[in-house]
Protein backbone atom coordinates (compact mmCIF):
# COMPACT_ATOMS: atom_id res chain seq x y z
CA UNK A 1 0.00 0.00 0.00
CA UNK A 2 1.08 3.48 -0.48
CA UNK A 3 1.61 6.48 1.95
CA UNK A 4 -1.61 8.52 1.94
CA UNK A 5 -0.97 11.82 -0.46
CA UNK A 6 -0.72 15.23 1.08
CA UNK A 7 -4.65 16.85 0.80
CA UNK A 8 -3.54 18.94 -1.94
CA UNK A 9 -1.60 18.39 -4.69
CA UNK A 10 0.68 20.60 -4.17
CA UNK A 11 3.49 20.95 -1.33
CA UNK A 12 3.98 23.78 1.07
CA UNK A 13 6.40 25.69 -1.60
CA UNK A 14 3.88 25.32 -4.19
CA UNK A 15 5.34 22.80 -6.18
CA UNK A 16 3.20 19.97 -8.04
CA UNK A 17 4.33 16.46 -6.50
CA UNK A 18 2.92 15.23 -9.74
CA UNK A 19 4.49 17.23 -12.23
CA UNK A 20 7.51 16.15 -10.41
CA UNK A 21 6.44 12.32 -10.41
CA UNK A 22 5.45 12.76 -14.04
CA UNK A 23 9.11 14.50 -14.72
CA UNK A 24 11.27 12.27 -12.91
CA UNK A 25 9.36 9.12 -15.16
CA UNK A 26 9.82 11.13 -18.39
CA UNK A 27 13.65 11.38 -17.48
CA UNK A 28 14.07 7.58 -16.53
CA UNK A 29 11.96 6.23 -19.62
CA UNK A 30 12.97 9.23 -22.36
CA UNK A 31 16.33 10.12 -21.27
CA UNK A 32 17.66 7.06 -20.00
CA UNK A 33 18.45 8.72 -16.42
CA UNK A 34 18.64 6.53 -13.52
CA UNK A 35 15.57 7.54 -10.12
CA UNK A 36 18.87 8.19 -8.43
CA UNK A 37 20.14 10.88 -10.93
CA UNK A 38 17.22 12.66 -11.15
CA UNK A 39 14.41 11.91 -7.84
CA UNK A 40 16.81 13.31 -5.36
CA UNK A 41 16.38 16.54 -7.46
CA UNK A 42 12.64 16.81 -8.21
CA UNK A 43 12.49 16.12 -4.66
CA UNK A 44 14.56 18.98 -3.35
CA UNK A 45 11.69 21.64 -1.77
CA UNK A 46 9.33 19.09 -1.10
CA UNK A 47 8.68 17.86 2.88
CA UNK A 48 9.92 15.04 3.83
CA UNK A 49 6.49 13.42 3.59
CA UNK A 50 6.00 14.50 0.43
CA UNK A 51 9.04 12.95 -0.40
CA UNK A 52 8.14 9.69 0.71
CA UNK A 53 4.94 10.25 -1.64
CA UNK A 54 7.03 10.94 -4.54
CA UNK A 55 9.59 8.38 -4.32
CA UNK A 56 6.29 5.69 -3.83
CA UNK A 57 4.68 6.51 -6.74
CA UNK A 58 7.53 6.51 -8.88
CA UNK A 59 8.88 3.33 -7.93
CA UNK A 60 4.86 2.30 -7.83
CA UNK A 61 5.03 3.07 -12.02
CA UNK A 62 8.12 1.94 -12.72
CA UNK A 63 6.93 -2.25 -10.81
CA UNK A 64 3.71 -1.75 -12.83
CA UNK A 65 5.01 -0.12 -16.13
CA UNK A 66 3.66 -2.42 -18.64
CA UNK A 67 0.33 -2.71 -17.21
CA UNK A 68 -0.01 1.15 -17.20
CA UNK A 69 1.54 1.39 -20.82
CA UNK A 70 -1.64 -1.47 -22.00
CA UNK A 71 -4.03 0.94 -20.28
CA UNK A 72 -2.32 4.01 -22.02
CA UNK A 73 -2.55 2.19 -25.37
CA UNK A 74 -6.21 1.16 -25.05
CA UNK A 75 -7.65 4.36 -24.44
CA UNK A 76 -5.26 7.31 -26.13
CA UNK A 77 -5.99 7.23 -29.90
CA UNK A 78 -2.17 7.99 -30.92
CA UNK A 79 0.89 9.02 -28.83
CA UNK A 80 1.76 12.65 -27.80
CA UNK A 81 5.23 14.31 -28.99
CA UNK A 82 7.70 16.60 -27.90
CA UNK A 83 7.09 19.23 -25.33
CA UNK A 84 3.58 16.88 -24.50
CA UNK A 85 5.35 13.64 -24.32
CA UNK A 86 5.73 14.00 -20.36
CA UNK A 87 2.13 14.50 -20.27
CA UNK A 88 1.92 10.53 -21.05
CA UNK A 89 3.61 9.69 -18.02
CA UNK A 90 1.11 12.10 -16.33
CA UNK A 91 -1.75 9.97 -17.28
CA UNK A 92 0.35 6.86 -15.89
CA UNK A 93 0.46 8.38 -12.58
CA UNK A 94 -3.33 9.29 -12.43
CA UNK A 95 -3.61 5.30 -13.90
CA UNK A 96 -1.72 4.27 -11.11
CA UNK A 97 -3.66 5.93 -8.40
CA UNK A 98 -6.26 4.64 -9.32
CA UNK A 99 -5.30 1.15 -9.60
CA UNK A 100 -2.56 0.86 -7.13
CA UNK A 101 -2.85 3.02 -4.60
CA UNK A 102 -4.95 4.56 -1.66
CA UNK A 103 -5.46 8.15 -3.37
CA UNK A 104 -9.43 8.91 -3.96
CA UNK A 105 -10.59 8.37 -6.83
CA UNK A 106 -11.42 12.31 -6.86
CA UNK A 107 -8.45 13.32 -5.92
CA UNK A 108 -6.62 10.90 -8.37
CA UNK A 109 -8.40 12.98 -11.34
CA UNK A 110 -8.57 16.70 -10.20
CA UNK A 111 -5.60 17.00 -8.63
CA UNK A 112 -3.31 14.98 -11.62
CA UNK A 113 -5.69 17.22 -14.19
CA UNK A 114 -4.28 20.21 -12.21
CA UNK A 115 -0.98 19.51 -12.73
CA UNK A 116 -0.73 19.75 -16.81
CA UNK A 117 -0.39 23.36 -15.59
CA UNK A 118 3.10 23.62 -13.83
CA UNK A 119 4.17 20.80 -17.10
CA UNK A 120 2.99 23.81 -18.98
CA UNK A 121 0.33 22.04 -20.64
CA UNK A 122 -3.08 23.37 -19.95
CA UNK A 123 -4.48 22.50 -23.37
CA UNK A 124 -3.86 19.10 -22.54
CA UNK A 125 -6.39 19.63 -19.15
CA UNK A 126 -9.29 18.22 -21.18
CA UNK A 127 -7.71 14.94 -22.52
CA UNK A 128 -6.10 14.19 -19.29
CA UNK A 129 -9.51 14.66 -17.70
CA UNK A 130 -11.41 12.34 -20.34
CA UNK A 131 -8.88 9.49 -20.13
CA UNK A 132 -8.70 8.99 -16.32
CA UNK A 133 -12.64 9.11 -16.02
CA UNK A 134 -12.45 6.54 -19.17
CA UNK A 135 -10.63 4.81 -17.02
CA UNK A 136 -13.15 4.81 -14.14
CA UNK A 137 -16.11 4.37 -16.49
CA UNK A 138 -14.45 1.10 -17.82
CA UNK A 139 -13.45 -0.18 -14.80
CA UNK A 140 -10.16 -1.13 -16.82
CA UNK A 141 -7.83 -1.79 -13.35
CA UNK A 142 -10.59 -4.74 -12.99
CA UNK A 143 -10.07 -6.40 -16.10
CA UNK A 144 -7.86 -9.18 -16.98
CA UNK A 145 -5.33 -8.69 -19.47
CA UNK A 146 -4.14 -12.15 -20.17
CA UNK A 147 -0.65 -11.45 -20.86
CA UNK A 148 1.83 -12.76 -17.50
CA UNK A 149 5.20 -10.76 -19.19
CA UNK A 150 2.35 -7.29 -18.44
CA UNK A 151 1.13 -8.66 -15.76
CA UNK A 152 4.45 -9.55 -14.01
CA UNK A 153 5.45 -5.93 -15.05
CA UNK A 154 8.36 -7.03 -16.72
CA UNK A 155 10.24 -6.00 -19.72
CA UNK A 156 9.62 -8.64 -23.01
CA UNK A 157 13.51 -9.48 -23.00
CA UNK A 158 13.82 -10.44 -18.98
CA UNK A 159 10.66 -12.16 -18.98
CA UNK A 160 11.54 -14.26 -21.43
CA UNK A 161 15.38 -14.71 -20.10
CA UNK A 162 13.69 -15.75 -16.60
CA UNK A 163 11.34 -17.95 -18.01
CA UNK A 164 14.35 -19.97 -19.56
CA UNK A 165 16.20 -19.71 -16.55
CA UNK A 166 13.18 -20.38 -13.97
CA UNK A 167 10.28 -21.60 -15.18
CA UNK A 168 8.77 -23.30 -11.86
CA UNK A 169 10.25 -20.11 -9.17
CA UNK A 170 9.25 -17.48 -11.64
CA UNK A 171 6.03 -16.22 -10.19
CA UNK A 172 8.03 -16.12 -6.48
CA UNK A 173 10.63 -14.61 -7.96
CA UNK A 174 8.51 -11.36 -9.66
CA UNK A 175 6.12 -11.27 -6.41
CA UNK A 176 9.37 -10.85 -4.44
CA UNK A 177 10.22 -8.27 -7.32
CA UNK A 178 7.13 -5.73 -6.71
CA UNK A 179 7.64 -5.67 -2.90
CA UNK A 180 9.29 -3.60 -0.90
CA UNK A 181 12.24 -4.84 0.38
CA UNK A 182 13.11 -4.88 3.86
CA UNK A 183 15.60 -2.55 6.29
CA UNK A 184 18.85 -5.33 6.56
CA UNK A 185 21.40 -3.37 9.41
CA UNK A 186 25.00 -4.79 9.82
CA UNK A 187 25.95 -4.28 13.45
CA UNK A 188 29.58 -3.09 13.45
CA UNK A 189 31.28 -5.66 15.44
CA UNK A 190 34.50 -3.66 16.04
CA UNK A 191 31.90 -1.23 18.06
CA UNK A 192 29.55 -4.06 19.61
CA UNK A 193 28.42 -6.86 19.46
CA UNK A 194 24.47 -7.61 17.58
CA UNK A 195 22.77 -8.02 20.90
CA UNK A 196 23.83 -4.78 22.42
CA UNK A 197 22.85 -2.97 19.48
CA UNK A 198 19.02 -4.75 19.17
CA UNK A 199 18.75 -3.70 23.14
CA UNK A 200 19.58 -0.05 21.64
CA UNK A 201 16.47 -0.36 19.42
CA UNK A 202 13.78 -2.24 21.68
CA UNK A 203 14.66 0.87 23.77
CA UNK A 204 12.75 3.34 21.51
CA UNK A 205 10.76 0.42 20.09
CA UNK A 206 11.92 -0.45 16.92
CA UNK A 207 10.66 -3.89 16.12
CA UNK A 208 13.26 -6.04 14.09
CA UNK A 209 14.10 -10.09 13.24
CA UNK A 210 17.14 -11.63 13.09
CA UNK A 211 18.66 -14.23 10.66
CA UNK A 212 20.64 -17.96 11.78
CA UNK A 213 22.83 -17.11 8.42
CA UNK A 214 23.65 -13.78 9.41
CA UNK A 215 25.59 -13.26 12.82
CA UNK A 216 25.86 -9.16 13.04
CA UNK A 217 22.51 -8.62 11.16
CA UNK A 218 19.11 -7.15 11.98
CA UNK A 219 16.29 -6.98 9.86
CA UNK A 220 13.94 -3.61 10.56
CA UNK A 221 9.98 -4.72 10.63
CA UNK A 222 9.15 -1.18 9.11
CA UNK A 223 10.67 1.59 6.97
CA UNK A 224 12.87 4.17 8.80
CA UNK A 225 15.18 7.04 8.92
CA UNK A 226 18.14 5.42 9.13
CA UNK A 227 20.36 8.49 9.57
CA UNK A 228 18.14 9.08 12.98
CA UNK A 229 18.54 5.39 14.52
CA UNK A 230 20.81 5.32 17.69
CA UNK A 231 24.59 5.22 17.02
CA UNK A 232 24.57 6.19 12.97
CA UNK A 233 26.93 9.14 13.02
CA UNK A 234 29.06 6.96 15.58
CA UNK A 235 29.34 3.87 13.14
CA UNK A 236 27.68 1.34 15.59
CA UNK A 237 25.98 -0.20 11.95
CA UNK A 238 25.82 -0.27 8.07
CA UNK A 239 22.45 -0.48 5.86
CA UNK A 240 23.45 -3.90 4.01
CA UNK A 241 20.95 -6.48 2.17
CA UNK A 242 21.56 -9.95 4.09
CA UNK A 243 22.86 -11.51 0.38
CA UNK A 244 25.49 -8.72 0.38
CA UNK A 245 26.47 -9.19 4.02
CA UNK A 246 27.27 -13.07 3.04
CA UNK A 247 30.60 -11.53 0.87
CA UNK A 248 32.60 -10.97 4.29
CA UNK A 249 31.65 -14.04 5.56
CA UNK A 250 32.54 -16.49 2.17
CA UNK A 251 35.66 -14.35 1.61
CA UNK A 252 36.82 -15.60 5.77
CA UNK A 253 39.85 -13.26 5.59
CA UNK A 254 42.40 -14.05 7.96
CA UNK A 255 45.06 -11.99 9.95
CA UNK A 256 47.99 -10.32 8.35
CA UNK A 257 46.92 -11.46 4.62
CA UNK A 258 46.90 -9.03 1.81
CA UNK A 259 43.18 -8.35 0.00
CA UNK A 260 42.00 -6.85 -2.23
CA UNK A 261 37.68 -5.96 -3.01
CA UNK A 262 37.43 -4.81 -6.72
CA UNK A 263 34.47 -3.29 -7.79
CA UNK A 264 34.31 -2.04 -4.40
CA UNK A 265 31.97 1.15 -4.26
CA UNK A 266 30.07 2.27 -2.46
CA UNK A 267 32.11 0.57 0.28
CA UNK A 268 29.72 -2.27 2.28
CA UNK A 269 31.71 -5.16 1.32
CA UNK A 270 34.79 -3.70 2.04
CA UNK A 271 33.80 -2.38 5.25
CA UNK A 272 32.30 -5.78 6.43
CA UNK A 273 35.99 -7.24 5.34
CA UNK A 274 37.85 -5.05 7.72
CA UNK A 275 35.07 -5.01 10.24
CA UNK A 276 35.08 -8.96 10.53
CA UNK A 277 39.20 -8.93 10.22
CA UNK A 278 40.64 -5.83 11.48
CA UNK A 279 44.18 -7.49 11.66
CA UNK A 280 44.75 -7.48 7.67
CA UNK A 281 48.10 -6.95 6.46
CA UNK A 282 46.87 -4.67 3.99
CA UNK A 283 42.74 -3.89 2.46
CA UNK A 284 42.65 -2.61 -1.17
CA UNK A 285 39.36 -1.22 -2.39
CA UNK A 286 39.39 -0.68 -6.36
CA UNK A 287 37.17 1.11 -8.54
CA UNK A 288 37.25 2.54 -12.00
CA UNK A 289 34.62 5.82 -10.68
CA UNK A 290 36.38 8.05 -8.96
CA UNK A 291 33.24 10.06 -7.74
CA UNK A 292 31.66 5.99 -6.12
CA UNK A 293 34.72 5.74 -4.85
CA UNK A 294 34.14 9.04 -2.21
CA UNK A 295 31.04 6.80 -0.83
CA UNK A 296 33.49 4.48 0.23
CA UNK A 297 35.63 6.84 1.75
CA UNK A 298 32.34 8.15 3.78
CA UNK A 299 31.49 4.73 4.96
CA UNK A 300 35.10 4.18 6.11
CA UNK A 301 35.33 6.73 7.62
CA UNK A 302 31.61 6.87 9.89
CA UNK A 303 32.83 3.23 10.79
CA UNK A 304 35.79 4.08 11.67
CA UNK A 305 37.93 1.76 9.84
CA UNK A 306 40.83 2.25 7.44
CA UNK A 307 41.69 0.62 3.88
CA UNK A 308 43.86 2.08 0.44
CA UNK A 309 41.47 3.69 -1.37
CA UNK A 310 42.54 3.02 -5.99
CA UNK A 311 40.97 4.59 -8.76
CA UNK A 312 41.87 2.14 -11.72
CA UNK A 313 40.62 0.20 -14.52
CA UNK A 314 40.51 -3.75 -12.94
CA UNK A 315 41.13 -4.83 -16.51
CA UNK A 316 44.14 -2.76 -17.12
CA UNK A 317 45.88 -3.99 -14.45
CA UNK A 318 49.48 -3.49 -15.55
CA UNK A 319 49.09 0.44 -14.76
CA UNK A 320 48.07 0.33 -10.92
CA UNK A 321 49.47 -3.72 -10.15
CA UNK A 322 52.58 -3.25 -7.49
CA UNK A 323 53.11 -7.14 -8.20
CA UNK A 324 52.61 -8.11 -4.74
CA UNK A 325 49.93 -11.27 -4.80
CA UNK A 326 47.33 -11.30 -3.16
CA UNK A 327 46.27 -13.49 -0.28
CA UNK A 328 42.32 -13.10 -0.80
CA UNK A 329 40.51 -11.25 -3.71
CA UNK A 330 36.87 -10.22 -4.05
CA UNK A 331 35.34 -9.31 -7.00
CA UNK A 332 31.88 -7.82 -6.97
CA UNK A 333 31.89 -8.04 -10.90
CA UNK A 334 29.79 -5.49 -12.90
CA UNK A 335 26.67 -7.17 -13.79
CA UNK A 336 23.29 -6.56 -14.61
CA UNK A 337 21.59 -5.90 -10.97
CA UNK A 338 18.48 -8.44 -12.11
CA UNK A 339 18.73 -9.19 -8.47
CA UNK A 340 18.00 -5.93 -6.61
CA UNK A 341 14.98 -4.54 -8.74
CA UNK A 342 12.84 -4.88 -5.62
CA UNK A 343 15.21 -2.23 -4.62
CA UNK A 344 15.92 -0.28 -7.75
CA UNK A 345 12.78 -0.72 -9.98
CA UNK A 346 14.26 1.75 -12.94
CA UNK A 347 16.88 -1.57 -13.63
CA UNK A 348 14.18 -3.31 -15.68
CA UNK A 349 14.06 -0.53 -17.89
CA UNK A 350 17.10 1.11 -18.13
CA UNK A 351 19.01 -2.44 -19.01
CA UNK A 352 18.88 -3.74 -22.61
CA UNK A 353 18.77 -7.50 -23.64
CA UNK A 354 22.43 -6.15 -25.48
CA UNK A 355 23.82 -5.09 -22.25
CA UNK A 356 23.86 -8.73 -21.27
CA UNK A 357 26.72 -10.10 -23.48
CA UNK A 358 28.09 -7.51 -23.05
CA UNK A 359 28.62 -7.46 -19.56
CA UNK A 360 29.43 -10.82 -19.61
CA UNK A 361 32.73 -10.55 -21.41
CA UNK A 362 33.64 -7.93 -19.09
CA UNK A 363 33.19 -10.13 -16.19
CA UNK A 364 35.21 -12.71 -18.37
CA UNK A 365 37.81 -10.10 -18.64
CA UNK A 366 37.85 -9.26 -14.91
CA UNK A 367 38.10 -12.41 -13.82
CA UNK A 368 41.26 -13.31 -15.63
CA UNK A 369 42.95 -10.51 -14.58
CA UNK A 370 42.22 -10.61 -11.15
CA UNK A 371 43.04 -14.30 -11.38
CA UNK A 372 46.67 -13.72 -12.20
CA UNK A 373 47.16 -11.10 -9.19
CA UNK A 374 46.24 -14.30 -6.75
CA UNK A 375 48.81 -16.45 -4.92
CA UNK A 376 49.03 -19.87 -4.82
CA UNK A 377 46.84 -21.30 -2.15
CA UNK A 378 44.28 -18.12 -2.47
CA UNK A 379 41.00 -17.90 -2.93
CA UNK A 380 39.27 -15.61 -5.33
CA UNK A 381 35.02 -14.60 -3.96
CA UNK A 382 33.42 -14.00 -7.31
CA UNK A 383 29.86 -12.12 -6.53
CA UNK A 384 27.32 -10.37 -8.34
CA UNK A 385 23.67 -9.09 -8.02
CA UNK A 386 22.69 -11.02 -10.79
CA UNK A 387 19.75 -13.59 -11.26
CA UNK A 388 20.63 -14.31 -14.68
CA UNK A 389 22.90 -17.84 -15.23
CA UNK A 390 24.79 -16.19 -18.00
CA UNK A 391 26.44 -13.90 -15.32
CA UNK A 392 26.78 -16.66 -12.65
CA UNK A 393 27.07 -20.04 -12.83
CA UNK A 394 27.57 -20.39 -16.84
CA UNK A 395 30.66 -17.70 -16.78
CA UNK A 396 32.18 -19.59 -13.67
CA UNK A 397 31.74 -23.30 -15.27
CA UNK A 398 33.40 -21.61 -18.27
CA UNK A 399 36.22 -20.26 -16.04
CA UNK A 400 36.58 -23.56 -14.54
CA UNK A 401 36.87 -25.44 -18.01
CA UNK A 402 39.83 -22.41 -18.79
CA UNK A 403 41.80 -22.51 -16.27
CA UNK A 404 43.20 -25.90 -14.50
CA UNK A 405 44.56 -24.00 -11.72
CA UNK A 406 41.75 -23.40 -10.11
CA UNK A 407 39.01 -25.59 -8.43
CA UNK A 408 36.00 -24.81 -6.54
CA UNK A 409 35.37 -24.18 -2.96
CA UNK A 410 32.31 -25.21 -2.19
CA UNK A 411 30.00 -22.36 -0.39
CA UNK A 412 27.27 -25.00 0.12
CA UNK A 413 27.02 -28.42 -0.61
CA UNK A 414 25.12 -29.37 -3.74
CA UNK A 415 27.61 -27.44 -5.38
CA UNK A 416 28.87 -29.06 -8.23
CA UNK A 417 31.29 -28.06 -11.53
CA UNK A 418 28.67 -28.09 -13.61
CA UNK A 419 26.48 -26.19 -11.39
CA UNK A 420 28.96 -23.99 -9.57
CA UNK A 421 28.35 -21.22 -6.33
CA UNK A 422 25.13 -20.03 -4.73
CA UNK A 423 22.69 -18.89 -6.36
CA UNK A 424 19.63 -16.84 -4.09
CA UNK A 425 16.75 -15.48 -5.83
CA UNK A 426 14.81 -12.20 -4.58
CA UNK A 427 12.63 -12.60 -1.31
CA UNK A 428 14.79 -16.08 -0.24
CA UNK A 429 15.43 -15.49 3.79
CA UNK A 430 14.11 -11.74 3.26
CA UNK A 431 17.58 -11.37 0.72
CA UNK A 432 17.92 -9.96 -2.54
CA UNK A 433 19.12 -11.78 -5.54
CA UNK A 434 22.73 -12.79 -5.55
CA UNK A 435 25.24 -14.86 -6.96
CA UNK A 436 28.63 -16.35 -5.26
CA UNK A 437 31.25 -18.84 -6.23
CA UNK A 438 34.52 -19.71 -4.21
CA UNK A 439 37.70 -20.41 -6.41
CA UNK A 440 40.56 -21.97 -5.12
CA UNK A 441 44.15 -21.42 -6.67
CA UNK A 442 46.76 -24.66 -7.27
Amino acid sequence: MSHSPPRSGKSKTNKSLRADAATVMFLILEKGQSARQCLPELQEGHTEQDKAWLQEMVYGMLRRLPILQFWLRKLLDKPLKNKYKVVEHLIILGFYQLAFSRVSAHAAVSETVAATRALKAEPLKGLVNALLRNFIRQNLAELPVNNQQIEYGLPKWLYKRLNMAYPQELATINDAMLARPPIWLRVNQTKMDRREYAAALQEIDISFSTSDEHPDALILEKSVDVTALPGFDDGWFAVQDGAAQLAAYYLDPQAEERVLDCCAAPGGKTCHVLELQPKLSECIALDVDAKRLERVQENLQRLDLQANLLVADATDIETWWDKQLFDRILLDAPCSATGVIRRHPDIKWLRKNSDIQTLVDLQKQILASMWTMLKPGGTLLYATCSILPEENQLQITDFLEHNSDASLLKITQDETKSRPGRQILPGQGQMDGFYYARLLKS
